[in-house]
């Protein structure tokens, strides 16, 4: 039963980005299961075929490949997403790009790699969103930044200056767009185990600290106040949360890190 300051999801239409895999797959599926519209959206081919896998399972769903760094595509995408399933009342800007490396190491092409995917990505989709929002008077807009967009983290100061920079994003848009009755916040999750960043970020520190995976595990796991690495599953509790629970909550950053992270 939901709550008094509940909302249902049922035939709302609910956009993830980076939805072929991991946690915005994840994501996706539980807005399917309760029963909201679910556009799917990912550079990588394989969104397609998950979204015919939850179409075939009775989900309304569609999967788009785009490259989040497009804004031309980004809006035709949207426009589509609003003519074929409706407006738009929920987004999360899930869909990011990982790199580790010394800092002296990092190329100009990496840095605006990084820059593009993360921050431009995030703020194109939310414009492509926005306009059905605004219509709808309501709305969800949940970022991904990380951990190290409050603590950056060694060997991935692009990322983290990225990460950094979707805290302040969410603050901004949350203050522009509040008088519109649109929420705006922003998880920040630690290390989470069983994904693709986690992996890249595992075989970095693997390399760059010339430890092995185990130890490298054992030695951020110490870390967490907790005793565990966050989980997949934490994450898309909480942003479901903040999408059926979350009224009264904009411009804030959540940490999602089992205590490591604290301000």
């Amino acid at each position: 039963m939901l709550g008094h300051m509940s909302i249902s999801i049922q035939e709302k239409v609910c956009v993830v980005t980076g939805a072929a895999r991991s946690i915005g797959l994840a994501i996706a599926e539980k807005y399917c299961q309760d029963g909201a519209k679910v556009a799917m959206i990912d550079i990588n081919p394989e969104v397609t075929s998950q979204a015919d896998r939850l179409s075939s399972a009775g989900a309304t769903v569609k999967g788009y490949i785009v490259d989040i760094t497009d804004q031309q595509a980004v809006f035709a995408c949207f426009d589509d997403i609003e003519k074929r399933l409706g407006p738009v009342f929920a987004l999360v800007n899930n869909a990011g790009l990982v790199d580790q490396r010394p800092f002296e190491e990092n190329t100009p092409e990496q840095i605006d790699k990084i820059m593009r995917v993360n921050v431009n990505g995030t703020i194109y989709c939310s414009q492509g969103a926005l306009k059905s929002m605004k219509s709808l008077g309501d709305g969800r807009i949940i970022n991904f930044s990380s951990k190290s967009g409050k603590t950056g983290s060694a060997l991935m100061a692009p990322y983290s200056a990225a990460k950094g920079a979707i805290i302040a994003l969410t603050h901004a848009m949350a203050f522009e767009f509040a008088g519109k009755n649109i929420k705006i916040n922003c998880v920040c999750p630690g290390i989470t185990d069983a994904t693709g960043v986690w992996s890249v970020v595992s075989e970095g520190y693997t390399k760059n600290l010339q430890m092995p995976r185990e130890e490298v595990i054992k030695k951020f796991t110490a870390k967490v106040p907790l005793g565990r690495l966050t989980e997949i599953e934490d994450i898309v509790e909480f942003v479901y949360f903040l999408t059926v629970h979350g009224d009264y909550c904009t411009g804030q950053a959540f940490n999602i890190t089992g205590g490591r992270e604290m301000h």
